[in-house]
């Protein structure tokens, strides 16, 4: 059986997404008190990094799975 191969580029891109995501969920928590149209940029933005994020983590597992079929 082949050893499997992580991408680790798609792990990092992923963590990436997560660490964008924290930091608009913040924003969107003290601009909430300013008004919801900032907040809700933020939110929107945040489930926009959330979807790239579990779309590379999907990749990669996806990958290994095929991997484990061979």
């Amino acid at each position: 059986m082949p050893q499997q191969q992580i991408d680790i580029n798609q792990l990092n891109q992923a963590k990436a997404n997560v660490t964008l995501t924290q930091t608009l969920l913040s924003q969107a928590i003290e601009k909430s008190s300013s008004g919801p149209t900032l907040a809700q940029e933020a939110i929107k933005q945040a489930a926009q990094e959330i979807a790239q994020a579990q779309s590379s983590v999907n990749q990669v597992y996806n990958t290994v799975q095929a991997q484990q079929a061979e």
